[in-house]
C-alpha cells in the first residue's frame, strides 16, 4: 500500500502526487487530516468551503470503489498511524509553500523516517516550482514582469492521470465532521461551491466566451468579468495543468488577436499567483515582517474606531464599502476592489497592512497566504514589485472610472439603493446637509483623502530616510 495525504488538492484528476503514488504498482489508501494546529490559522468560511470539498472528494473516491479518510489530530502523529496501520511502504503529499505547512512537512517527514515508512513530495499546486525560474543572481524574482516573461515561454505539463479504481485500496472512511465539531461557528458568509464539478462547470462557462473580454472587462466589478476560481485554486479542486489546458483550448478557438491577448492576460494573473509562491517559499517571514526592510520604521497610526469602521464598510467611502460588505456577505471580493480597499486601510487611514491581512485572512475564503501577503504587501509599497508609495489609489476617482452607473456600490450598500451615480461618487464632496437628506442612515466619510494622501507619501518619505 502507498498513502497519498490529501491537503489542498482536493481533487482525485490531474493530482501529480496522487498519480505518483499510483503508479508504484501500489493499491493507494487517500487520507486528509484535520490538524488543530493548522486549523487555529482557519476560519468559519474556509473550513466550511473545505468540509464540503472533502465530501466532494469523498463522493469521486467511492464511486471509484474506494474512500477518503478523514482524520483529526497532529499530522506528525496521525500519518504515520495511518500509514503502518494500512502497512504502507510510502507516503506521498504535494507541496505547499508557507511556513506553517513545510513546519508540518518537516515534522512528519521526521515521524516517518523514525517509522521506516518513506515519504515523497511532488510540486504540483504550480507549475514551475520555486527556484525553477530565478534571476542570474538570487533565488527568486522580486519584480514580476521579469518573473512572468520566462513563465510564460516555459513548456507546462499536461494534466496528470487519474486514477483508475484498481489503483485504489477498497477502504471505508468515517463521518466527516461538523463545523460544530471543529468547534468553529456557521460563518456570517455564504460561502461559494467548492467542489471539482463546479470548478469545471465554472472553467467552462468562463472559457466559453467571457475570457475574451477578460483583459477589458475585469476591472468592472459590476461586471462578470472575472473567472471566480480563486476559491477553487485555494483548495484544488480543479488542477492548474487542467485549467491552462482550457485556456490554451480557448486561445486557439479565437478568432481574433485581441481575444487571444485576452486570454494571455488571464494566464498573466495565473502566473501572479505562481509568482507570489515562489516569493513565499524563500521568504516565509513576510507573513509579518516587510519585505522592502522598511520595519519599524513606518509610523503606521493606532486607531481602532477607524480600523473597525474600515472592516464594517462604514467608512463614507461608498466603493469601500461595498468591498467590505462583499466580503462579509459573500467570503469574496472583486479583485479590483481588493486593491481599493487595501489602498484606503494603508494609505487613507494609514493603519499597518497587518491589520487588513489578518482580516482578510479571516474572511476570504479563498484566503491563500502567498497571494494576500503578496497583495497586501503590494498595495501597502512595502512588498515586492509593490506599487510605488507617492503613488496613491484615488477611492472615487476609481469608483467613477470602474464602476460608473454605481451598480456595485448599489448592490452592496442598500443606504445608497436610490442615490444618483453622480452623488454616490461625489459622496465627499457634498454637504453634510445634502448628505442627511438622501441618505440618512449612511457614514459621511471618516478622512479626507487628499489629506491623508499627503501624509501617507510624507510618511513614506521619513520612512525611506527621504525627507528634506
Amino acid at each position: 500500500m502507498n498513502v497519498f495525504w490529501h491537503r489542498r488538492d482536493l481533487r482525485p484528476d490531474d493530482n501529480r502526487g496522487l498519480a505518483r503514488a499510483a503508479a508504484a504498482d501500489e493499491r493507494v489508501v487517500p487520507l486528509f487530516v484535520l490538524d488543530p494546529t493548522v486549523l487555529d490559522h482557519a476560519s468559519p468560511v474556509r473550513v466550511a468551503t473545505l468540509l464540503e470539498a472533502l465530501a466532494a472528494l469523498r463522493s469521486q473516491y467511492r464511486e471509484r470503489g474506494s474512500d477518503l479518510l478523514v482524520a483529526r489530530g497532529e499530522a506528525s502523529a496521525v500519518v504515520p498511524e495511518i500509514a503502518a496501520e494500512y502497512d504502507a511502504t510510502t507516503v506521498v503529499w504535494n507541496e505547499d509553500y508557507s511556513g506553517l505547512a513545510r513546519d508540518r512537512d518537516r515534522a512528519v517527514r521526521a515521524a516517518l523516517e523514525d517509522a521506516d515508512i518513506a515519504a515523497e513530495s511532488l510540486h504540483d499546486a504550480i507549475h514551475h516550482e520555486p527556484g525553477s525560474i530565478t534571476p542570474n543572481q538570487g533565488d527568486h524574482y522580486s519584480v514580476f514582469s521579469y518573473f512572468w516573461k520566462k513563465w510564460r515561454d516555459r513548456d507546462k505539463r499536461e494534466p496528470a492521470a487519474e486514477p483508475d479504481a484498481e489503483d485504489l485500496a477498497a477502504v471505508s472512511g468515517e463521518a466527516i465532521p461538523t463545523l460544530a465539531d471543529l468547534g468553529f461557528d456557521e460563518p456570517e458568509a455564504t460561502p461559494p461551491t467548492v467542489t471539482t464539478a463546479a470548478a469545471r462547470e465554472r472553467v467552462a462557462d468562463f472559457c466559453s466566451e467571457p475570457i475574451y473580454d477578460y483583459a477589458e472587462r475585469r476591472d468592472y466589478p459590476a461586471e462578470s468579468g472575472t473567472s471566480r476560481l480563486s476559491p477553487q485554486l485555494k483548495w484544488g479542486t480543479i488542477g492548474p495543468r487542467e485549467l491552462y489546458a482550457a485556456t490554451e483550448r480557448a486561445a486557439e478557438r479565437a478568432e481574433r488577436d485581441d481575444d487571444r491577448e485576452s486570454v494571455r492576460e488571464f494566464q498573466r494573473q495565473l502566473a501572479w499567483r505562481e509568482f507570489y509562491a515562489h516569493v513565499l517559499a524563500f521568504n516565509p517571514e513576510t507573513v509579518t515582517e516587510d519585505f522592502s526592510g522598511y520595519e519599524n520604521e513606518i509610523e503606521w497610526r493606532d486607531d481602532p474606531d477607524a480600523l473597525e469602521a474600515w472592516r464594517a464598510g462604514e467608512t463614507g467611502c461608498p466603493i469601500v464599502d461595498a468591498g467590505m460588505r462583499q466580503l462579509q456577505a459573500e467570503g469574496w471580493m472583486h479583485n479590483r476592489v481588493r486593491m481599493l480597499v487595501a489602498s484606503f486601510l494603508t494609505k487613507d487611514l494609514l493603519l499597518d497592512w497587518r491589520a487588513g491581512y489578518d482580516w482578510f485572512r479571516r474572511k476570504l475564503a479563498d484566503h491563500d497566504t502567498a497571494n494576500d501577503v503578496g497583495g497586501w504587501q503590494w498595495a501597502a509599497s512595502t512588498g515586492t514589485d509593490a506599487q510605488p508609495y507617492f503613488r496613491v489609489f484615488n477611492p472615487m476617482k476609481q469608483g467613477r472610472e470602474y464602476d460608473p452607473d454605481a451598480e456595485y456600490v448599489r448592490e452592496y450598500v442598500p443606504e445608497l439603493a436610490d442615490v444618483s451615480p453622480a452623488e454616490i461618487h461625489g459622496w465627499h464632496e457634498l454637504s453634510d446637509a445634502e448628505r442627511k437628506r438622501i441618505a440618512p442612515d449612511y457614514p459621511a466619510p471618516i478622512v479626507d483623502h487628499a489629506t491623508r494622501r499627503e501624509r501617507a507619501i510624507a510618511m513614506f518619505e521619513r520612512a525611506r530616510g527621504e525627507e528634506s
